[in-house]
């Protein structure tokens, strides 16, 4: 059966990624013609996703990338930015590249 939830209910949840890390918790849901477009989530600090978003605060996620809502939100790793390989060289490599 599909349990309905108040967007008041959703806004605090913690959310994580499909691969079980922490990433924040849900700060605003972002409404369009009275559907959900998005959901703006800020990230928490013992997640270390707040290096790959270099400072921002958190990130907005289409509603096409959640997974599940329950006790927690489930997102898809695929809506979390990810860090090039490039930016984690050192200095003196990249300049011989």
């Amino acid at each position: 059966m599909l349990k309905i939830k108040r967007m008041s209910e959703v806004v605090g949840k913690r959310v994580y990624t499909d691969s079980g890390d922490l990433f924040g918790m849900i700060e605003e849901v972002n409404l369009i013609d009275n559907k959900v477009d998005g959901w703006r989530i800020v990230v928490a600090r013992e997640s270390g996703m707040a290096q790959v978003l270099g400072g921002a605060r958190g990130i907005i996620v289409p509603h096409q990338f959640i997974k599940a809502i329950g006790d927690v939100i489930i997102i898809n790793r695929n809506a979390v930015p990810i860090r090039a390989e490039e930016d984690d060289l050192p200095l003196e490599e990249e300049e011989l590249i």
